[in-house]
């Protein structure tokens, strides 16, 4: 299959992948019209490191997430509400099946919650249809996943170029070329994911996702199929990255040195927000959902995005 057949497969799938949803166009909750005032989801390249923030790039409110079992419905994520600024970098931690990993598909839009409202970049996911979600991601959002999930008949370069590419840029193999350089892969440019090592593969990941130079960053366990050692020179770049930027970024770690590089630690346990930890500064504040309490500070140096 050459590139032009796996970028239609990758249309069809980024388009329609969840099946049918809630939709209502009309709906713009409050929070979400706040975040349009402020002007959240102008272009990333407006925004740099030096500034502050403007408001919350993503607002959750009572946000429940429920899917059904043979034993019957499952409660992942209960009433959880969070706030996190544009810019920002924010650990999420807690015991494996505490509702991290969904927490995240929800942010990406790849799942809808069960109840509650949720705002990313001024938008109502909620309110969104599954075209529009894609675009939303396409456009605002950057993912890096634990599996690299590369299309296996593409080139490093094309694995890059894929949302420029959706997005229309005419230079999106030189931006992809260059955002490969940027981590380190100029050598690799026209080898495949099956070429490259694990840890080529996530920097190959890493390019994709900042490519667009995107608002939201989310990285899901992504040192989780790594050597330390490796692990270790790939986050350098994904903080590096961001730092150039100021791009937000919602990290799901285990790994607690990887948290406290992060400006926030949050932590989940048994689907609700028990504490929210600021950076050294001291700032500290206790979720309101159910279960919350305060928890210990955290220090942490961020950011950023590839020059292209």
């Amino acid at each position: 299959m050459g590139f032009a057949a796996a970028r239609a497969g990758w249309t069809a799938r980024s388009g329609s992948a969840m099946g049918a949803a809630r939709h209502n166009a009309k709906r713009v909750s409050p929070l979400c019209s706040a975040a349009r005032r402020d002007n959240l989801w102008a272009m990333p390249d407006m925004m740099t490191s030096s500034s502050p923030p403007a408001g919350p790039l993503i607002e959750a409110q009572r946000v429940t997430f429920n899917v059904v079992a043979s034993g019957g419905p499952v409660n992942i994520l209960k009433g959880l509400d969070l706030a996190i600024r544009a810019g920002e970098a924010v650990g999420i931690v807690g015991p494996s099946g505490s509702g991290k990993t969904s927490l995240l598909m929800l942010l990406a839009g790849l799942e809808r919650a069960s109840s509650g409202m949720l705002c990313v970049a001024g938008q109502d996911l909620g309110a969104l249809d599954e075209d529009a979600l894609a675009r939303l991601r396409r456009d605002r959002i950057g993912i890096v996943f634990q599996a690299f999930h590369l299309v296996p008949t593409m080139t490093a370069r094309e694995n890059v170029a894929v949302p420029l590419e959706f997005a229309g840029r005419r230079d999106a193999f030189e931006r992809a070329e260059a955002a490969l350089r940027e981590v380190g892969l100029g050598h690799r440019l026209d080898h495949y994911p099956g070429q490259l090592s694990g840890g080529e593969q996530q920097r190959v990941a890493l390019a994709r996702a900042f490519v667009g130079e995107p608002a939201l960053l989310l990285a899901d366990e992504p040192t989780g199929n790594l050597d330390r050692a490796t692990g270790e020179a790939v986050m350098e770049l994904l903080f590096g990255l961001r730092r150039r930027l100021g791009t937000t970024l919602v990290l799901i770690t285990h790994d607690p040195a990887l948290a406290d590089r992060c400006e926030r630690q949050v932590r989940i346990e048994d689907g609700r927000i028990v504490s929210d930890t600021g950076a050294g500064d001291g700032r500290h504040s206790t979720i309101s959902g159910a279960g919350a309490r305060a928890g210990a500070g955290l220090d942490l140096g961020v950011a950023g995005s590839p020059s292209a």
